[in-house]
C-alpha cells in the first residue's frame, strides 16, 4: 500500500519517540485519521469529547512527562476548540504540537463549508505555524515543527488540507523552478543542559555573600534541581518560598521553607519578602510584582535559561542564564556558608505558627463542610507518590495551602493562563502517562462542569484517576474577586440545589458519591482512592468560605466593608464563617 501524507505524519510522530495523540476525529482529518489507523500499534489515539480537553490533555502529558504533547482536530471549529488549551501550553512553556485539518486546496479561497485559516487564527499561539501545501515538504516540516516545539518549549502547528492528506508522499505535483529543495531532515534536536558562565557566576555570588537577609524564590523552572535548591538555601540560611507552579521544588515539609508567595500564599513568605535585603529567583519570572521587594530594598539574583525572561519584574544586579540546577552546581562552591541563621530562624518560626493556623482550619466538626477540611482529608489519604491536578479558582488556594509535598509527590495547574477547567484533562493524560500512580483531579463545581463528559472519557479508557469535586454551586474565586474590589458579589451563584456529580459517574459506570455530612468525608474519599477504576467523590462545601490572602492589606479591608456595606448577599453567613476561622486559629 503506497504511502500517503497521513501515514508518513504517523509514522514520523513514531519516530520522534510520540506514542500518544489526544483528539477528535472529523471529515477535515480524515486522511490523518487513516495514517494513525495504519500505526494504531505504536500510536495511540485517545478519543475525547471536546477538542479544548484534547488540548488539555495534551498540555498536562508534556508538564508532566517533559515530552511532546500532541493534540489533533478537524478543520474550522474543531480546530478553533482547541486554542485554549494551547494557550495555557504556550504560557506555561511546555512543548505541545497541534495537528488541524483544512478544506481541500482547490476550494480554498470560496467560501467553503468550515473554511476557516488556521494559521492566521494560530498565529500569535504558535512559534512554528504552517499549512502544508505539497506532499514534497513532508516529513522535513514536522521535524522543523516538532524541533521548534522541544527547543522553545512552547506550542507549534501544523494544518493539513484534505486532499493533501490523502496524496502519496512520492507525488511531485509541481515543475521545480529554484533552486531550492525540499526540507529533508531527522528526528533530532540537541538540548544540552545550559551552564553558567562564569563571569555572571562570581557576580551573583558576590551579591549573595554581601547580603544579610537573603531569601531564596523558585519557579517550576527549578523543578529538576531540588538536592541543589536546598543545599544553596542552607548555605546561605536562606528560606525558600515558592510559587505556585513550582509548589512541588521544595517539600512543604522541609524547614527552610515558608511555603507559596501572592494571593494564595502564606503570610511568612510574604512577610519576609518585605523584609529580605537580597533576593535569588531560580526559574520564575514571578508576575505579580506587588508580592515583591520595592526596587531599590533588595539587590537581585536571577536564574532562568530563557534570558528574555529575566528582569520583567524588578530590577536583576546578577543575571544568570543558565539552567538551574547546573548554575546551582556551579555556584555552591562560591559561597560562603553563613553561621547568622537569624533572619531563617524568625521566618521558620513564624512559619510554623502558619502552618498550625492552617490546620485549625481543617475542622471536621464544621457543617456545612470547610473546604479546607476537604483538602485535608485527601492530602491526609493519598499516597506520597500521588499527583495532584487543580482547576483555577478557590480550589487552588485551597490546594496550594493544604496539599502537602512530601516525597514524590507532584503538583500541576494551569499556572499563567489560569483557566477554568484543566484539572480533569490533565488528570487523564497524566494517568495515561503514568499507568501506576495515584492521579487525583482536585476540582470545582464550575470547572468540572465545563468538561464534565472527560470523566467518560477516563472510564472508557480504563484510566482510574480520581476526581474530588470542591461544590459550593458557585464561581468562588469570581464571587470574592468581585467583594475585594467593593462590589457586592452578582450573577456568580447557581441556583440551588447543587448539582449531584455522584450520580453522573454511577451512570458512567464508575465510583461516585456525593457527601454533605463531614462525618462521611474521610471514608468517602479513602473508598474512591481504593477503588481500582474511575472514581469521583462530590462534597457539597462552604460556599460562604472566603479564600483569605496570607496578609490581609489595608485596602483588601476596605474594600471588603465596602461591599457588605453595599449589601453584599450573605453577608451574616460569610461573617460567621470569617469569625469561626479567627477563633479556630486562635485556639491553634
Amino acid at each position: 500500500m503506497q504511502e500517503i501524507v497521513g501515514e508518513c505524519l504517523a509514522r514520523r510522530l513514531v519516530e520522534w519517540g510520540v506514542d500518544t495523540v489526544f483528539g477528535l476525529p472529523g471529515d477535515g482529518i480524515n486522511g490523518l485519521m487513516e495514517g494513525f489507523r495504519r500505526h494504531r500499534d505504536k500510536l495511540r489515539f485517545i478519543l475525547v469529547h471536546h477538542e479544548e480537553a484534547a488540548a488539555f490533555m495534551a498540555t498536562g502529558y508534556a508538564k508532566a512527562t517533559g515530552r511532546l504533547g500532541v493534540c489533533a482536530a478537524t478543520s474550522g471549529p474543531g480546530a478553533i476548540h482547541l486554542l485554549n488549551g494551547l494557550y495555557d501550553a504556550k504560557l506555561d512553556h511546555v512543548p505541545v504540537l497541534a495537528i488541524t485539518g483544512m478544506q481541500e486546496t482547490s476550494v480554498l479561497g470560496s467560501q467553503y463549508q468550515q473554511e476557516v485559516h488556521t494559521t492566521h487564527l494560530y498565529q500569535d499561539v504558535a512559534a512554528y505555524n504552517l499549512m502544508v501545501t505539497n506532499p514534497q515538504q513532508m516529513p522535513g516540516v514536522l521535524d522543523l515543527a516538532i524541533r521548534n516545539a522541544l527547543s522553545k518549549r512552547t506550542v507549534v502547528h501544523l494544518s493539513f488540507p484534505n486532499d493533501l492528506q490523502v496524496a502519496a508522499t512520492t507525488q511531485d505535483p509541481y515543475r521545480h523552478v529554484s533552486p531550492g529543495e525540499p526540507p529533508t531532515s531527522s528526528t533530532v534536536v540537541s538540548q544540552p543542559p545550559v551552564p553558567a558562565a562564569q563571569a555572571d557566576l562570581d557576580r551573583a555570588a558576590e551579591v549573595l555573600n554581601a547580603g544579610n537577609k537573603v531569601a531564596t524564590l523558585v519557579g517550576v523552572g527549578a523543578r529538576g534541581a531540588r538536592a541543589e535548591v536546598l543545599a544553596v538555601a542552607e548555605a546561605l540560611a536562606s528560606p525558600v518560598v515558592k510559587t505556585l507552579p513550582g509548589k512541588m521544588v521544595v517539600p512543604d515539609d522541609h524547614p527552610l521553607t515558608t511555603g507559596g508567595l501572592g494571593l494564595l500564599g502564606t503570610r511568612p513568605s510574604e512577610e519576609l519578602m518585605e523584609e529580605c535585603d537580597t533576593l535569588l529567583m531560580v526559574g520564575t519570572s514571578f508576575p505579580y510584582a506587588m508580592y515583591l521587594p520595592k526596587p531599590g530594598q533588595a539587590r537581585v539574583v536571577q536564574i532562568d535559561v530563557d534570558p528574555s525572561l529575566i528582569g520583567m519584574r524588578l530590577p536583576v544586579d546578577a543575571p544568570v542564564t543558565a539552567d538551574a540546577r547546573l548554575a546551582l552546581q556551579q555556584l555552591l562552591p562560591l559561597l560562603r556558608a553563613r553561621t547568622d541563621r537569624t533572619f531563617l530562624a524568625k521566618y521558620q518560626k513564624a512559619r510554623d505558627s502558619w502552618l498550625s493556623d492552617m490546620a485549625s482550619l481543617r475542622d471536621p466538626s464544621r457543617t456545612p463542610i470547610a473546604p479546607q477540611y476537604l483538602m485535608g482529608c485527601i492530602d491526609q489519604a493519598a499516597a506520597d507518590d500521588a499527583i495532584l491536578t487543580c482547576d483555577s479558582g478557590t480550589i487552588a488556594t485551597w490546594s496550594a495551602r493544604h496539599w502537602t509535598i512530601r516525597g514524590d509527590r507532584e503538583y500541576y495547574l494551569s499556572g499563567n493562563l489560569a483557566t477554568m477547567a484543566p484539572g480533569l484533562p490533565y488528570a487523564i493524560a497524566m494517568q495515561h502517562a503514568y499507568p501506576g500512580r495515584q492521579v487525583i483531579a482536585f476540582v470545582g463545581d464550575g470547572g468540572f462542569a465545563m468538561l464534565m463528559a472527560e470523566f467518560l472519557t477516563a472510564v472508557r479508557h480504563d484510566l482510574p484517576i480520581k476526581v474530588i469535586v470542591n461544590n459550593n454551586n458557585a464561581y468562588g474565586q469570581i464571587l470574592w474577586e468581585q467583594i475585594i474590589l467593593g462590589y457586592p458579589e452578582y450573577a456568580v451563584r447557581h441556583r440551588q440545589p447543587e448539582a449531584d456529580f455522584g450520580a453522573w459517574a454511577r451512570g458512567c459506570g464508575a465510583f461516585g458519591v456525593k457527601i454533605s455530612d463531614p462525618k462521611a468525608l474521610p471514608d468517602a474519599i479513602r473508598q474512591a482512592l481504593a477503588h481500582p477504576g474511575p472514581a469521583l467523590v462530590d462534597c457539597d462545601v462552604n460556599p460562604n468560605e472566603p479564600p483569605m490572602p496570607g496578609k490581609i492589606r489595608y485596602e483588601q479591608a476596605k474594600h471588603f466593608t465596602e461591599a457588605f456595606l453595599r449589601g453584599q448577599p450573605n453577608r451574616l453567613s460569610t461573617l460567621a464563617t470569617v469569625a469561626r476561622d479567627k477563633i479556630n486559629e486562635l485556639r491553634s
